[in-house]
C-alpha cells in the first residue's frame, strides 16, 4: 500500500469511527507523519528510528514525499495523528505551520518556535530567559544599506561592540544559524590572526588566516572566547528527560577533521553532569523541540550553550536509535493511545539503567602524569638600561599610568611604537650636537631604535611577529636620579627626578626549540599504557585514544613569557597529534599560570638570602688566586662532582675571567673582520640575525664584563656561556676561531655560577627553592590528591562506547611549562628537603650522585612525578597509592658525550619487585652499563632507557627493544632502553636523518628520563610536600591567596616515573619477547580478554609518569 494510499485508509478509520462507535478499536493505528526534504527523511538515523518505530503494535509512519511537501497545497497533504516536522534548506516551514493550524496534529518539535532557531540573536534571547549559561555577547545589526552606521569601535585587541568591550580571543557569529561562518580573532600576543569556521569541507573544518581585523558587512554576535581544553560537546534531548551527549575535537583546534575507516567524524559519547542535564531539560521545553541538538563548552568548570540546532538525530549509535525510538514511541502512545481507546500501559522499566563499574584489575593502573618541563631552546635574552629625563618619555610614562606603582611595562606594538617614535625624534635632534655624554646617550638611543625597529625582519617566518613578546620596554620612576654609575653609565651630573629605561629582547623560541617541544611531546604519550608503535594499528591504544575517548584529563600550564608558552604549545602539538599553526592550538589548550603571581619569578625581586649568596659568590669569583682548600669548603660544601670538577678547570678564577674576556675580544674583532668583507657582509645568521646583530651582541657583552675598575661582573657568565651556546649550535657555519675554548671555559664558569647563585649550602638552596615554588609545590599535591572523581572532568560514557575497551580508566595528566628557576628551585627541593634518607636508601643514595654529576638543567629539563594505583590493595592501605620520581636534564650540550653523568636507566618498578635473576641488571650492575650507547646522535630524541623488563605475575608478553646486545653486557647485565627515537617509532615522525637539522643547526637530541625513586608511597610524598611547604611561614600567606586562583607553576624539571603495568578494568599488559621490535603489534589473544586492551606500561618507552594521588 502506498504511502498516499496509507493516508487515505487512516482518513477512512477516522470516518468510520465517528459513524460507528462499535468499530473495534485494536485496528485503529496511531499514525506518524514526517514532513520534512528527502534528505532528511531518508537519513540513515531517521530509517533506523523510524524502523524501531514501527516496532510499537499501534503506531504507523507516513513519510511525506518531498514532492507533495513543495507542490502540494496543504489539504492534499496526508493525515496524520502525530506531525515530525523540522526546518532544513530549501523546506517551505510556512506550509507546515498552515498544515499543522488546518489538521492540528500532536506536533514533536514546535513549527513556529522554528522561525526563531534560524535566527541566533532570538536563540540567544530565549537561552537568557531561561536563565541558561552562555557566554557574554553583544549584538551588532548593520543596515545593508548603510554598513558605516554602527556601534563597533574597533581596537587592536579587542573590539566594543555597543559599548561592550571583547578583548581577544572573542568569536564573532553571523545573526543568520544558517550561516556557519564563525571567525575567532585571536590576540597579537599569541599571533594574532583568525580562525574561520565553516560547514566541514572534507577533512576541514576550519582554517587559520593571518586577517586580525572584523568583517565590516553583515550583522553578527559578537561574544567572548571559552577556554574549552579544545573539545565541543553535542548534546542531543529526545523529550526533556533524555539527553544523550558526545565529544569532538574543537573545529577551531587546528581544523582538521577526525575521521574512522568509514569517513564518520569521530566523536566520542561522554556522561553529562546533574546541571548539564538540567540545561537541557530547559533547552528543550523553551523551544518546545522534542528532538532537539545544541552544543555546550565545558570552561572553568561551567558549562556554556553557545547553539542550539533544533531538530537532530546522533549518527551511527545503536544505543541511541533503540533509546529514541523507545521514547518517542512511549510519548505518541501516552498522549494519543485514551484519546483513540487504544489499551496501553505506560511500561515500568527504567530508562536509565544504573552502572555499576567494576574494576577487576590485578596489575597497577596509572592515574596521574605531573612534569614539570623547561622551555626549550631560545635566542640569548638581551637588555640594555639607559637613563632619560626627556619630557616626551615622562609624558609616556603618565599616560599609560605609571606614577600608580612608579613602574611600566610596554609591551603592546602600539606602545612600542611610540618608543620608537621618540627615539627618532631625539635622534634627530641630538644629531646637531657633538659632545661625548651626548655621544654615548645616542649610542643606547641609536640601539633602541635598532632593537625596536628589527622586527619586521621577522615577518617573513610564520611565527615571527610575535609582537610584544620577545621585546619589553620597563620605565621605573627614580626620584632622584640614578644613584650611582654602574659599568654602563658615565656619571651624570643631572639631579631631579628621571626615569630608568630597561629595554629588554631576545630570549624567543627558536625553530630548534619549537622542533624539541613538539618531539618530546611525542615521545611523551609512550608513558602511557598502550602508547606504543602506531597507536592506529590496534584500536584500544595509547594517550591519543585515552584523549580523544574523554578519559585523559589534561591541562597544560605555562608562565606567561612568550617562549613557556609556545614550548607548551608546540609540546601540545605533537602529543595530541595536531597540525598547523601554534596560535589555535596556545588560546584554546594552555592555561597562562600567572594567576596571582605563583609563576613570575621577577628577577628584581630577589630574596634576601639571593642577595648574600650572590655577594658570597661574586667574592670568591674575584680572588686572583687558584682555588684552595678552603674555597672547595666554600663554594661546594655539599661537594658535588659537577662542581669540584669545574672548578679544578678553572684553578684561577681571575686568570679564567681574563682568557674569557681575551676570547671575547677576539671573537669580536673577527666578526668586524667579516662585516667588513662585501663577500659575508649581509650574511643571514640562525633566525633571522645579521652580523651585525651579532657584534652588537658580543661587544654589549664585552663593554659590561670588565668593570671600570678592572674587576670582572660576575653576573655576567650566565650571558656569555648562553651566547656562545647559542653561537656554537646555531651559527657554527661562520667558522670562528677559538670558539670551542670560549665555550669550554665560560661552561666550567657557569657551571659553578647558575647553580650556585639558587644557594651555596643545603640550607640555602632549601630556602631559595621554597622562595620560588611553594605554590608549584602546593599545585602538585592537589593534583596528586584530586585523581579521585572529579564532576567536571569529560568522562567517557560507559553504556555507549563502543570499541571503548576500558571505559573506566581515567588519567590525569598536569603539565607546567617554566623558566630555569623553577627547576633548579623543584629540583632543590626533592634533594634537599628531606624525601628521603640516603644512608637508608640505596636507590636514592644513587640517585643523589647522579644528580650532584649533572653539571646543567638544559632546555627541555624534565621532572616528571606518576602515580599509580593498585585496585587490588584496600583503599585505606599505604600500597594502594604509589608514586614515582624520574628526571631528565633536557637538552644535550654540545661537547656532552664525552662527559655526561651516567644515571640508572629508567625503571619501573615491576621490573624489580618481582623474581629477580641474576642476569636481570640489578641496580648494582647497571652502573657497569656501556656508556650511552643507546643515544646516538641519529636519534633526535631518546627519552628513555631502562633496565630488563622482568615477567610480572599477571603479564601476558611485553615486547623490549634490547639495545645493549649481550656482548656488550657487563656482569650478564643485558640493559634495554626503550626508545622514542623518532626513526622508530612513531609513524608520523620522519626519519631522524630527514629532519634535515643535524648538519646546519642541529636539533640536539634530548637525554631519556632517569629514574630517581620508584617505591614511594603516596603517603610518604603528601606528608614531605606538606612539611616543605609548611616550614616557609612566610611564602605562606602569598600562597595561599595565589591558590585561590587556579595556578600553575613554572618549574622546569619534570620527572619521568614509570610503573607497573597498569590495568584499569584488567588490561592484561603485555611483555614482548626482545627480539621483536618495539612496534610489533602482535597483542596475544589472552590480552583482550573481557577486559580489555592490553595496556603495556612496562615498556612505555620514552616517557613514564608518575603520578601521586
Amino acid at each position: 500500500m502506498g504511502q498516499m494510499d496509507a493516508g487515505m485508509k487512516n482518513e477512512m478509520f477516522r470516518e468510520e469511527e465517528m459513524d460507528d462507535d462499535d468499530e473495534s478499536p485494536s485496528e485503529r493505528q496511531i499514525v506518524v507523519g514526517i514532513c520534512a526534504m528527502t534528505k532528511k527523511s531518508k537519513s540513515k538515523p531517521m530509517t533506523q528510528i523510524l524502523e524501531r518505530l514501527c516496532k510499537f503494535d499501534y503506531i504507523d509512519v507516513v513519510i511525506f514525499p518531498e514532492e507533495v511537501i513543495l507542490e502540494e497545497p496543504v489539504e492534499k497533504w496526508p493525515l496524520c495523528d502525530c506531525l515530525i516536522s523540522f526546518h532544513s534548506k530549501g523546506f517551505p516551514l510556512d506550509k507546515a505551520v498552515e498544515y499543522a493550524k488546518l489538521r492540528n496534529p500532536l506536533l514533536i518539535n514546535d513549527l513556529n518556535m522554528q522561525y526563531f532557531i534560524q535566527d541566533r540573536r532570538e536563540v540567544y534571547r530565549i537561552l537568557q530567559e531561561e536563565g541558561i549559561d552562555l557566554p557574554r555577547y553583544a549584538v551588532l545589526n548593520r543596515d545593508p544599506d548603510n554598513p558605516e552606521e554602527c556601534n563597533l569601535v574597533e581596537g587592536e585587541d579587542q573590539v566594543e561592540v555597543n559599548g561592550e568591550v571583547f578583548h581577544k580571543p572573542f568569536v564573532e557569529k553571523p545573526v543568520c544559524a544558517e550561516d556557519h561562518n564563525v571567525y575567532i580573532y585571536y590576540p597579537t600576543s599569541a599571533g594574532g590572526g583568525s580562525q574561520r569556521l565553516f560547514r566541514k569541507i572534507g577533512s576541514r573544518s576550519s582554517v587559520y588566516s593571518p586577517e586580525s581585523s572584523v568583517r565590516k558587512t553583515g550583522s553578527y554576535i559578537y561574544e567572548e572566547f571559552m577556554p574549552t581544553d579544545g573539545t565541543d560537546v553535542k548534546v542531543y534531548t529526545v523529550g526533556p528527560d533524555y539527553a544523550h551527549a558526545e565529544a569532538r575535537k574543537s573545529p577551531a583546534l587546528d581544523g582538521k577533521v577526525e575521521r574512522d575507516s568509514e569517513g564518520k567524524e569521530i566523536r566520542y559519547p561522554v556522561m553529562l553532569t546533574a546541571m548539564e542535564k538540567l540545561v537541557a531539560r530547559k533547552v528543550c521545553l523553551a523551544f518546545k523541540q522534542t528532538v532537539c541538538g545544541f552544543d555546550l563548552l565545558r570552561a572553568n568548570g561551567h558549562s556554556f550553550v553557545c547553539d542550539v540546532n533544533g531538530f537532530s538525530f546522533v549518527k551511527n549509535s545503536m544505543k541511541y536509535y533503540d533509546d529514541c525510538a523507545k521514547v518517542l514511541g512511549n510519548m505518541v502512545m501516552r498522549e494519543l493511545a485514551p484519546q483513540l481507546h487504544i489499551p496501553w500501559s505506560i511500561p515500568m522499566e527504567a530508562e536509565d539503567i544504573p552502572i555499576v563499574p567494576t574494576t577487576s584489575g590485578t596489575m597497577m593502573e596509572l592515574r596521574c602524569v605531573i612534569a614539570i618541563i623547561r622551555h626549550g631552546d631560545r635566542t640569548p635574552k638581551q637588555k640594555m638600561k639607559m637613563e632619560v629625563r626627556h619630557p616626551l618619555f615622562f609624558e609616556l610614562f603618565e599616560k599609560y599610568g605609571g606614577y600608580k606603582t612608579g613602574k611600566l611595562k610596554l609591551k603592546k606594538p602600539k606602545q612600542l611604537q611610540e618608543v620608537l617614535d621618540i627615539a627618532r625624534l631625539l635622534l634627530v635632534e641630538l644629531g646637531q650636537h657633538t659632545d661625548c655624554e651626548i655621544e654615548e646617550k645616542k649610542s643606547k638611543l641609536e640601539q633602541l631604535k635598532t632593537v625596536l625597529e628589527m622586527e619586521s625582519s621577522l615577518n617573513d617566518n610564520q611565527y615571527g611577529h610575535f609582537s610584544g613578546i620577545n621585546r619589553k620596554v620597563q620605565l621605573t620612576y627614580l626620584r632622584n636620579g640614578k644613584p650611582k654609575a654602574s659599568s654602563e653609565e658615565e656619571d651624570s651630573k643631572k639631579d631631579g627626578p628621571s626615569l630608568l629605561l630597561v629595554l629588554k629582547w631576545g630570549g624567543e623560541l627558536t625553530p630548534a626549540g619549537r622542533v624539541q617541544a613538539e618531539e618530546l611531546g611525542r615521545a611523551f604519550r609512550c608513558m602511557y599504557p598502550g602508547g606504543q608503535g602506531d597507536y592506529a594499528g590496534f584500536p584500544g591504544c595509547g594517550l591519543l585514544r585515552l584523549h580523544s575517548t574523554y578519559r585523559h584529563d589534561l591541562k597544560i600550564y605555562a608562565s606567561d613569557e612568550g617562549r613557556v608558552q609556545m614550548t607548551a604549545a608546540a609540546f601540545a602539538k605533537g602529543l595530541l597529534a595536531l597540525e598547523g599553526e601554534l596560535t589555535p592550538i596556545l588560546v584554546q589548550m594552555v592555561k597562562s599560570a600567572n594567576m596571582n603571581g605563583l609563576l613570575d619569578s621577577d628577577s628584581d625581586s630577589l630574596t634576601d638570602c639571593q642577595q648574600k649568596v650572590k655577594a658570597r659568590l661574586h667574592e670568591i669569583m674575584q680572588k686572583d688566586q687558584d682555588f684552595t682548600e678552603q674555597d672547595y669548603q666554600k663554594l661546594a660544601p655539599t661537594g658535588s662532582p659537577s662542581l669540584v670538577n669545574s672548578m679544578k678547570v678553572i684553578e684561577n678564577p681571575v686568570k679564567t675571567c681574563d682568557k674569557v674576556y681575551a676570547l671575547i675580544q677576539s671573537l669580536t674583532s673577527q666578526i668586524r673582520k667579516r662585516l667588513e668583507d662585501p663577500k659575508s657582509a649581509d650574511l643571514q645568521l640562525y633566525h633571522s640575525e645579521t652580523l651585525e646583530l651579532m657584534l652588537q651582541r658580543w661587544s654589549k657583552l664585552e663593554r659590561d664584563f670588565r668593570m671600570k675598575n678592572g674587576r670582572y661582573d660576575i653576573s655576567k657568565i650566565p650571558d656569555i656561556y648562553d651566547c656562545i651556546k647559542y653561537d656554537l649550535q646555531h651559527n657554527a657555519s661562520l667558522d670562528l676561531e677559538d670558539t670551542r675554548e670560549l665555550f669550554r671555559l665560560s661552561r666550567a664558569l657557569a657551571d659553578i655560577v647558575i647553580p650556585q647563585e639558587y644557594g651555596i649550602n643545603r640550607a640555602e638552596k632549601l630556602d631559595i627553592a621554597q622562595a620560588y615554588c611553594v605554590p608549584l609545590m602546593k599545585k602538585i599535591q592537589l593534583d596528586l590528591q584530586r585523581t579521585h572523581e572529579d564532576e567536571a572532568v569529560n568522562k567517557l560514557h560507559p553504556l555507549y562506547s563502543r570499541g571503548v575497551m576500558s571505559p573506566g580508566r581515567h588519567v590525569r595528566t598536569r603539565l607546567y611549562f617554566t623558566s630555569e628557576s623553577h627547576v633548579h628551585s623543584l629540583l632543590s627541593i626533592f634533594r634537599y628537603g628531606g624525601l628521603l634518607n640516603e644512608e637508608k636508601d640505596q636507590q636514592w643514595k644513587q640517585a643523589m650522585d647522579y644528580l650532584s654529576a649533572v653539571t646543567e638543567l638544559n632546555y627541555m629539563t624534565q621532572i616528571v612525578i606518576m602515580l599509580y594505583e593498585d585496585n587490588n590493595k584496600d583503599p585505606s592501605s599505604e600500597e594502594r597509592f604509589h608514586v614515582e620520581l624520574h628526571f631528565s636534564p633536557g637538552v644535550k650540550g654540545c661537547e656532552d658525550e664525552e662527559t655526561i653523568p651516567l644515571g640508572f636507566g629508567f625503571r619501573p618498578a615491576s621490573s624489580e619487585n618481582e623474581d629477580k635473576k641474576p642476569n636481570q641488571g640489578s641496580l648494582e650492575d647497571l652502573s657497569q652499563d656501556e656508556p650511552d650507547q643507546a643515544l646516538q646522535v641519529s636519534d633526535p630524541i631518546n627519552i628513555q632507557r631502562r633496565s630488563p623488563m622482568i615477567r610480572n605475575r599477571k603479564t601476558g608478553s611485553m615486547e623490549v627493544l634490547s639495545e645493549t646486545s649481550p656482548t656488550h653486557s657487563a656482569k650478564g647485565c643485558t640493559s634495554h632502553r626503550l626508545f622514542i627515537s623518532c626513526s622508530r617509532q612513531s609513524p608520523e615522525i620522519k626519519p631522524a636523518s630527514g629532519l634535515g637539522f643535524e648538519g646546519c643547526s642541529m636539533v640536539p637530541s634530548i637525554y631519556p628520563l632517569e629514574t630517581l625513586h620508584n617505591s614511594l608511597s603516596l603517603k610518604q610524598v603528601d606528608e614531605f610536600l606538606n612539611s616543605v611547604c609548611e616550614s616557609n611561614s612566610e611564602v605562606q600567606a602569598k600562597t595561599m591567596k595565589a591558590l585561590s586562583g587556579l595556578f600553575a607553576s613554572q618549574s622546569q624539571i619534570s620527572l619521568y616515573s614509570p610503573q607497573q603495568p597498569l590495568s584499569s578494568s584488567g588490561s592484561e599488559a603485555s611483555l614482548r619477547p626482545p627480539g621483536q621490535p618495539l612496534w610489533h603489534g602482535s597483542i596475544p589473544s589472552s590480552a583482550v580478554s573481557s577486559a580489555g586492551p592490553s595496556s603495556p606500561i612496562t615498556e612505555s618507552s620514552g616517557l613514564n609518569f608518575s603520578f601521586s594521588e
